[in-house]
């Protein structure tokens, strides 16, 4: 399969969602539409130009994937360039390039299908959830959904009123648990962030977890790895978890070429049918980040770890990886690695991004 490419979409709204976040629509051509259909909870990885600088970021899809509607959550981070701009300078009639959506952080709506879906998110944890609530509650008719939602203030919840809106429409299907970290709560129960001790709690009384059929994760990883642990305790089978982590972190600039040969590694890469040669500092930075001062147009969003945008197929030669949040244990076994984790281990690896 090639590697993913960027097409230029024109912004068609620029929706606040709270003081620090927006929704943004994308015009999608006809001949294009086929190319960014898109299931419940998958991501785009959008690019564009700030300060001079080339930036990328992974936002997922925040829609009913039934309309076609291609709208992603962005919100501010401290420090965070893309997100910044995004929040407070981007605007309509803007043009984007945007990557066709990608992830397996996925729900596949089947209308004669009854399960009980439970969804825990936190801050903008909840973009992708809001797509797998959206397909559940007008796909599947005899389904319900349940979601527990962290934030630090009522401001900060995005959604807020399509989250009302749903509970309106869909009254005996779809539940909502607001906790709140920085605003006392009349229940006290729900005023804090969301733990392990709360969740005990809430499945005490409030929401029977022993009827859930498939729980989603998504949020920062000390909840998202807490709650799995605490999921898997309470005898919730594997299989039955999904998450996703948001990376939150500011990518680091290609390393400047090497002085000399000794004690590097040759990586040889082919993206689009053109191999490269890129020699790689084992001790140093990722092979991605050495990859892209010969070849800038390599594919990559996060370099995290967990928009799995940048992986490619190990061909040859024995490589590790510091740390791998996006790609499943069938794939990692097939030989795909995040070559933003990457590092060589043998003196010579060969990388295929076409894979």
């Amino acid at each position: 399969m090639p590697a993913p490419v960027f097409h230029k979409l024109r912004v068609a709204e620029v929706e606040p969602l709270t003081p620090e976040a927006v929704a943004i629509t994308l015009q999608v051509p006809d001949r294009l539409a086929d190319r960014f259909s898109y299931l419940p909870g998958q991501h785009v990885t959008l690019r564009a130009e700030i300060d001079e600088r080339d930036v990328r970021r992974s936002y997922s899809i925040c829609a009913n994937a039934n309309t076609g509607r291609l709208r992603v959550g962005v919100k501010r981070l401290r420090g965070g360039s893309f997100s910044t701009w995004a929040t407070t300078r981007l605007r309509v009639g803007d043009v984007l390039q945007v990557m066709p959506p990608v992830g397996e952080f996925t729900i596949c709506p089947d209308p004669g299908r009854a399960r009980h879906y439970l969804a825990i998110a936190a801050g903008s944890g909840i973009t992708p959830v809001f797509s797998h609530l959206a397909a559940v509650l007008e796909t599947e008719p005899a389904s319900r959904f349940t979601l527990l939602y962290g934030n630090r203030e009522t401001r900060s919840i995005m959604f807020l009123e399509e989250l009302a809106g749903f509970k309106d429409r869909y009254p005996d299907r779809f539940h909502v648990v607001h906790f709140l970290s920085r605003e006392p709560q009349p229940a006290e129960l729900l005023s804090g962030r969301i733990d392990t001790g709360r969740l005990e709690r809430l499945f005490r009384g409030v929401v029977d977890a022993s009827a859930v059929d498939a729980w989603y994760l998504c949020g920062p990883r000390r909840m998202v790895d807490e709650v799995r642990s605490y999921l898997r305790e309470r005898g919730v089978a594997p299989e039955d978890i999904h998450d996703e982590l948001f990376y939150e972190g500011e990518s680091s600039p290609p390393p400047p070429p090497p002085a000399d040969a000794a004690g590097l590694a040759r990586v040889e890469f082919t993206l689009d049918g053109r191999a490269s040669t890129v020699l790689v500092d084992p001790d140093g930075p990722s092979i991605l980040d050495h990859a892209l001062a010969v070849r800038p147009e390599l594919p990559f969003a996060c370099k995290g770890g967990v928009c799995a945008t940048c992986k490619a197929g190990a061909v040859e030669g024995e490589v590790r990886m510091d740390k791998n949040w996006a790609l499943t244990a069938p794939e990692v076994e097939r030989g795909l690695v995040l070559t933003c984790q990457a590092h060589p281990v043998s003196e010579r690896v060969v990388l295929d991004y076409d894979v």
